[in-house]
């Protein structure tokens, strides 16, 4: 005896939700919309964090140490270097005496990976040796290498014969 469409279409849709289950009361707990408004949120939330911690990190580098005495200017002969740690215990810096007489300071963090940069008075040059990057010893500007920026440059201060490092500009 043959079945009309809609019996043929109801034993179909039997089977299928025998071999498929769906539980459609379990459907409203995840909806396209609800996905699409957790992927809007997550990502303002990491697009917003990202930008916090750029400002923190632009707050503390513009965040200005104590005054440190750092050494005494008639110790430090010309065409030599001191090294000293700046801002604080972690941060190596380097105060060098030219041999035109000035006195500056610089970080001593390689503006390209981080390497230690030291003086080389009879090149007179700064010098990383991890990718020979090379920068002038009176601005701290990168000469040659792959260095593209200027060294930190801490400020000096000279009261009597003690020299003092008051800041460090980035």
């Amino acid at each position: 005896m043959p079945r009309g469409a809609g019996a043929v279409a109801a034993e179909t849709r039997r089977r299928w939700r025998g071999e498929f289950p769906y539980h459609w009361d379990a459907d409203d707990l995840t909806s396209r919309r609800g996905l699409l408004q957790f992927a809007v949120y997550a990502s303002g939330t990491l697009f917003a964090s990202t930008g916090v911690l750029a400002v923190l990190g632009a707050v503390r580098s513009l965040r200005i140490a104590e005054a440190q005495q750092v050494a005494l200017a008639s110790q430090v002969p010309p065409a030599s270097a001191v090294y000293f740690n700046y801002p604080d215990s972690d941060s190596q810096a380097m105060l060098l005496h030219l041999p035109s007489g000035q006195f500056v300071a610089f970080s001593q963090r390689c503006t390209h990976l981080s390497c230690a940069v030291y003086y080389q008075p009879e090149q007179s040059r700064l010098y990383c040796p991890c990718h020979e990057g090379v920068f002038s010893p009176e601005t701290g500007d990168p000469v040659a290498g792959p260095p593209q920026r200027r060294l930190a440059q801490i400020t000096l201060r000279q009261d009597g014969d003690v020299l003092y490092a008051t800041e460090i500009q980035p």
